[in-house]
């Protein structure tokens, strides 16, 4: 197990334990809508949401995660 996995496996338990103690309904009101949703929902929606922009945004402004292999000198 590397130490990227394991910190991810933390980051997880952790995020759990948060939803898990958010399980009241919270209603939101944005511009004329109303709606009316478990907070462990909504905080799901939020980070898809934020996942889906950093995608984007990354795809957009071409930053990869891999190294070009000009980049490293033998």
């Amino acid at each position: 197990m590397t130490a990227k996995s394991l910190i991810a496996g933390v980051l997880l338990v952790l995020f759990l334990i948060v939803l898990g103690q958010n399980t009241e309904v919270v209603t939101i009101r944005f511009l004329v809508w109303k709606i009316s949703m478990s907070r462990i929902v909504l905080m799901i929606l939020s980070m898809l949401a934020g996942v889906v922009v950093g995608f984007i945004l990354a795809r957009v402004t071409g930053t990869s995660r891999r190294k070009s292999p000009s980049l490293h000198k033998p």
